[in-house]
């Protein structure tokens, strides 16, 4: 755990079985394609009620979510909505999405579950390109979000790159007016260069995971739009960072992939702004986001950080049925009871 940041009390801290202490297996298991039926089968109430909308997030941009409200359970209406926001070439279908959003909805919540652009089945909905520093959309999809509904608490929680997204919403909530109870990043993208540096230099499953992806979401996007694109130089690339300084540069309008790596970090001042009540879960032994990182970060009145040992990216997986580590942590920091 990293010395010089708040744990959590003993008894609250994640500790996995032995077997699954080593952080690629805490980074690869939860999302395994053979662990889908048994988790829709556990989801299948949020699955049931949940009701596509195509968001207008302002300028012409729309976003996919996917909504469930406690009315559409039969219940009372929530006083409280949960936004949960993917990690990069996920979706709003992504295993740690459903199981979570699940846990929030029998809490009592609304759950929302949102789409970045290019990313779940709407590559259709806008023409240009999806790139990491599009702030300003996912900010108007929580702003038309809480003009749906402006009685309720609103609270973000984002995973890896959805984490970092939630963030930067946080960090400009009060300049575009949105009131928001709670933020909370799981293991987020800090400093995307040192993100890439470790895709490409570490273990290249993981590489080779997201080429895989990549390469199939941009076979989606010029389906969708063929008078628009020819993606095949693109396609032929090998590397993350030779894609995305192809991708960022002819279609991003960034003129190099340094200005686009510090375009979307949150290290330095970036989250300074902070004013909603907002917490970090990471991990020390993350394959993916070096927990160095979290160092660099302001750290405003608002801003909690728990560093685990233990958790791997997005892990911390327990092994077992039912709620996880991370859940519990989750549900805890936005009913207000989370250390701090």
């Amino acid at each position: 755990m990293l010395t010089d940041l708040a744990p959590l009390d003993g008894a609250r801290d994640f500790r996995p079985p032995a077997w699954l202490a080593n952080r690629h297996l805490q980074s690869i298991l939860p999302s395994l394609p053979l662990r889908r039926p048994p988790v829709e089968r556990r989801c299948g109430r949020l699955l049931a009620v949940s009701v596509p909308e195509v968001l207008d997030c302002g300028e012409g941009v729309r976003l996919l979510a996917k909504r469930a409200t406690q009315e559409r359970l039969g219940r009372a209406p929530a006083s409280r909505t949960a936004v949960l926001l993917h990690g990069w070439e996920g979706s709003a279908d992504s295993l740690y999405v459903l199981a979570l959003g699940q846990q929030l909805l029998d809490r009592g919540f609304d759950v929302v579950r949102l789409n970045l652009r290019d990313h779940g089945d709407s590559h259709h909905l806008n023409e240009e390109i999806f790139h990491s520093c599009r702030i300003a959309e996912v900010v108007g999809a929580v702003q038309r979000l809480q003009a749906l509904d402006p009685g309720k608490g609103l609270s973000l929680v984002g995973f890896s790159l959805g984490g970092n997204f939630c963030l930067r919403v946080g960090a400009r909530a009060a300049a575009a007016g949105l009131r928001l109870e709670h933020v909370v990043a799981i293991c987020p993208v800090l400093d995307p260069e040192h993100t890439l540096h470790r895709l490409e230099g570490g273990w290249a499953l993981y590489r080779k995971y997201f080429i895989w992806k990549w390469r199939r979401s941009l076979r989606k996007k010029q389906a969708a739009w063929p008078g628009v694109y020819d993606l095949s130089a693109a396609l032929e690339l090998d590397t993350l960072t030779a894609m995305t300084e192809h991708l960022v540069c002819r279609y991003g309008g960034y003129p190099s992939l340094s200005e686009y790596l510090h375009g979307y970090a949150i290290v330095d001042d970036a989250l300074a702004t902070l004013a909603a009540p907002t917490r970090i879960i990471a991990a020390a032994d993350d394959p993916i986001i070096p927990a160095v990182d979290l160092a660099r970060l302001a750290r405003p009145a608002a801003l909690e950080i728990t560093c685990t040992a233990f958790g791997g990216h997005c892990g911390y997986f327990e092994g077992g049925p039912g709620t996880t580590w991370l859940e519990r942590e989750v549900i805890a920091t936005l009913e207000g009871h989370a250390r701090g």
